[in-house]
């Protein structure tokens, strides 16, 4: 970690060093053929050019930042990677127009950055080194922001057209498949174009351009295979639902016995109990393994306290959650009980089983 921004970590992932080591060994050759005679001071130079794009990366990702935290969300991480940087914020799904506005102002803030430079370079009197690393960094600018507006995900462009759909359809999963089909477009586009470019201009194709391009290509389809199938994974979670994953469960006095809870379950045509005090607070639920071991003649004599299992004042879960919101309620409690009571209202329904959930969550995420 390198500092705090909008509140959040930004990190230096070690990718980046690897990043910056390649892009000042290819930066060279452009710097030797200005100025052939600076010797180690060439390497200087390059990496004075990578350092600046280091900043223009860093301030697309304060820009995404700072918007984020403007529309209300908790911005958890930004960090700098091999492949650029990403800004990690909560709330992604609330409202459209969030996504919209977060993404476009990091490829403008890029263009922005552009202008500016190509401004200072065009004020230069003579070509100097200065001269040279403006020229470069409003180059390399203009290429980022214009880069990361193709309208394909994972791109920022991919979340404007993932947004924009989702705000003309009413549903994020469709603009999500959308951007992400368009994504996979955008790679094989990409890979064509730099490689075709070439000798559709008479020139021979590097292994250099082959290798880059395949990276990039990959980066970008992997990026879009990801975004479709956390889609359709999303359309399947928001089908889950508490009431459709809990047990029936009647609620029962914590002073009455066995047999009282047997038949109170009888009557209400539930499995299980839940014990609640004079205030219809839940404290503990009856294991129905334990149950169905006292023997019928103990039934009437045997507190149902001594074959319950207790339960903490936070292991309750609303019966009207679904989707997203079931999934972070359950999450914000399972460390302290695997057993959630279920109330509608204060008024005890079920019981729902975490492990319940998970292998639910599993079975969506599987289709």
């Amino acid at each position: 970690m390198i500092g705090r921004v909008s509140g959040a970590p930004v990190i230096l992932t070690p990718s980046w060093f690897l990043a910056a080591a390649v892009l000042t060994i290819l930066f060279v050759p452009t710097v030797n053929s200005f100025a052939p005679g600076l010797g180690v001071g060439t390497y200087l130079v390059s990496f004075v050019f990578v350092l600046l794009l280091f900043v223009s990366v860093f301030l697309h990702e304060v820009a995404h930042a700072v918007v984020a935290k403007s529309r209300g969300h908790q911005v958890t991480e930004l960090a700098v990677t091999l492949w650029g940087g990403h800004t990690a914020y909560s709330g992604t799904s609330r409202r459209p127009l969030d996504g919209i506005l977060v993404s476009v102002v990091g490829p403008l803030t890029n263009l922005a950055l552009a202008a500016v430079c190509w401004l200072a370079f065009q004020a230069q009197p003579t070509m100097t080194i200065p001269a040279l690393l403006l020229y470069a960094a409003a180059f390399s600018n203009a290429f980022v922001g214009v880069f990361n507006l193709l309208p394909g995900l994972p791109l920022d462009g991919g979340q404007i057209l993932e947004s924009a759909v989702w705000a003309a359809t009413g549903s994020r999963t469709t603009g999500t498949i959308v951007a992400g089909w368009v994504g996979r477009l955008v790679a094989v586009g990409v890979v064509a174009w730099a490689l075709g470019w070439p000798l559709l201009s008479g020139y021979d194709v590097s292994m250099f351009t082959v290798v880059w391009a395949a990276l990039i290509g990959a980066f970008l389809w992997s990026g879009a295979g990801a975004a479709i199938r956390n889609g359709r994974t999303r359309e399947a979670v928001a089908g889950l639902s508490v009431a459709a994953l809990a047990y029936p469960a009647v609620a029962v006095p914590v002073a009455s016995t066995v047999s009282d809870a047997v038949a109170a379950a009888q009557r209400a045509g539930a499995a299980h109990v839940v014990l609640v005090e004079a205030d219809g607070h839940p404290v503990a639920y009856a294991d129905p393994a334990a149950v169905s071991a006292v023997p019928p003649a103990q039934a009437p004599l045997t507190p149902v306290g001594a074959v319950a299992v207790g339960l903490p004042p936070t292991a309750w879960v609303d019966v009207h959650l679904r989707g997203q919101a079931m999934l972070d309620a359950v999450a914000a409690v399972t460390r302290d009980a695997q057993v959630l009571v279920v109330t509608d209202g204060g008024r005890v329904v079920g019981l729902l089983d975490v492990s319940h959930v998970v292998a639910a969550l599993k079975g969506a995420r599987a289709r």
